[in-house]
């Protein structure tokens, strides 16, 4: 199962879909998403390769509320 934790308003906010975490937080605590063990099938490793973006988009949006 995915985890991702952040921080708003002090509060730390568990979710396990990522397009339930919110577009406006003050910190990712933690960032875990679920990959499978391989040996992977060509759609895994798409899947796989598009949670740095997914990462980074989450610390934009970090970056963003802290100026």
């Amino acid at each position: 199962m995915h985890k991702f934790v952040v921080m708003k308003n002090n509060e730390l906010q568990t979710y396990t879909d990522y397009d339930a975490i919110p577009n406006d937080f003050d910190h990712v605590i933690e960032f875990l998403p679920e990959i499978p063990e391989g040996p992977h099938t060509e759609e895994q490793h798409e899947e796989i390769a598009k949670w740095n973006t997914k990462l980074q988009k989450l610390m934009e949006i970090e970056r963003a509320g802290s100026m």
